[in-house]
């Protein structure tokens, strides 16, 4: 039995475009989705830049055939999911089918817009407004658009969330419990989340710059992604033969702190060393890292610690997309895992913008152009609060 777990369609919204082809036309040619607030509504609108989807809910809602008044974060999970399967090429319903999807904001959106009146008043306020704010209450309505019902769950563990997603949905395609899974994750923008981060001091009120000796912190974004996982025994009934697959994952856990990581990178390294045991590979073997980078000091210090420990002066390409998106918290994970796979499929290691002055304290330095060369093995780290550390390796399918 083959425990090769395929990768048949993918789908993303973000900053930087509304599906898979504008994103990569934004990455080729350099295009940030990072400016000034224009649709959530701040205190903080004129000092804080953000990567948000230039879409209203309006929109989105045409897009996601859902109704404009359903939370934001569901109708970015059903534009990007929709988008996935319809790539894919497959017919659902002939396969057990999962639908694993991470978040972490739910429909705090909404419940924003609930509280002012309620506050004035308790007797007003929309209660519809609040009842699908929990995080897997937004995966329930999706699933039902997509008429996925073998099997459905939620994952939130911050800015790991949709590499964990993945990877579930990879460990269950092994374990022959599914045939096909649509893992990934969404998140949006919320005063909430905004507020959350600028309390910890650690937002950019410039554009990022990750990876820089002088980052400031990071910019927060909003978006979707997800990748159709399917066993050998669908992907031999696909038109095409799927460009990559997932060949490596794991989770660890250092316990540092509750939003910093080590300053070692005790967790990173574990993640990364597990990934490469599970996918067989050596470190020299990784042609790109698309890092976690979200361009806070402690983040930025601990993951190329545990890189410069792990590669040790093997040093493949490296970038991070979230100076193109922002750190778009549970969604970033699929995110880079669709930008992963661009860059296997295109040849492509894509530019970390706005880096000026490398780490002094670290021996190697990340890609700033665009750079074409042939790439078979792609490590994308996602590294979340707690300590949640994970990382997934992509490869290219050799048949």
């Amino acid at each position: 039995m083959s425990h090769s777990v395929y990768i048949a369609g993918t789908g993303i919204i973000s900053a930087i475009g509304n599906n898979v082809a504008e994103n990569l036309e934004s990455l080729k040619a350099g295009k940030a989705g990072i400016r000034p607030m224009q649709r959530l509504q701040s205190v903080h609108k004129d000092a804080l830049p953000v990567a948000e989807v230039p879409l209203s809910n309006e929109e989105l809602a045409a897009l996601a055939a859902l109704p404009a008044q359903i939370s934001r974060t569901a109708l970015l999970s059903a534009v990007a999911a929709k988008e996935a399967i319809l790539s894919s090429g497959i017919d659902l319903s002939q396969w057990r089918t999962g639908f694993i999807s991470a978040n972490s904001v739910g429909g705090m959106d909404k419940t924003e817009d609930f509280f002012p009146e309620f506050l004035q008043n308790a007797g007003e306020g929309d209660l519809q407004m609040v009842v699908n704010h929990e995080c897997g209450a937004v995966t329930e309505i999706v699933a039902d658009v997509l008429g996925v019902k073998d099997f459905v769950t939620t994952i939130s563990t911050a800015c790991s969330s949709s590499a964990n997603s993945i990877f579930l949905g990879a460990r269950m395609i092994r374990q022959g419990q599914l045939d096909v899974v649509i893992a990934g994750g969404t998140d949006a923008l919320t005063r909430f989340t905004l507020n959350g981060f600028n309390t910890l001091m650690i937002l950019d009120q410039e554009y990022c710059q990750p990876f820089d000796e002088n980052r400031r912190g990071l910019n927060l974004g909003e978006g979707a992604a997800y990748l159709v996982l399917v066993s050998p025994k669908v992907a031999a009934t696909l038109k095409e033969q799927p460009v990559a697959q997932i060949t490596g994952w794991a989770n660890a856990n250092d316990a540092h702190h509750q939003t910093a990581s080590s300053p070692e990178g005790k967790g990173n390294l574990l993640a990364m060393e597990g990934a490469l045991k599970k996918a067989k590979l050596q470190p020299s073997d990784i042609d790109y890292i698309n890092l976690h980078g979200t361009g806070t000091n402690n983040n930025d210090s601990s993951e190329g610690a545990a890189i410069a420990q792990l590669f040790q002066g093997r040093y493949p390409a490296m970038s991070s997309t979230k100076s193109f998106t922002g750190h778009t918290l549970g969604a970033s994970g699929a995110i880079e895992a669709v930008y992963a796979l661009l860059a296997i499929r295109e040849g492509l290691v894509f530019p970390n913008l706005r880096l000026q002055t490398p780490i002094k304290e670290l021996p190697f330095t990340v890609t700033t152009v665009l750079e074409q060369k042939k790439i078979d093995h792609v490590l994308s780290n996602s590294f979340g609060f707690g300590g949640n550390c994970s990382a997934l390796i992509f490869s290219r399918t050799i048949f």
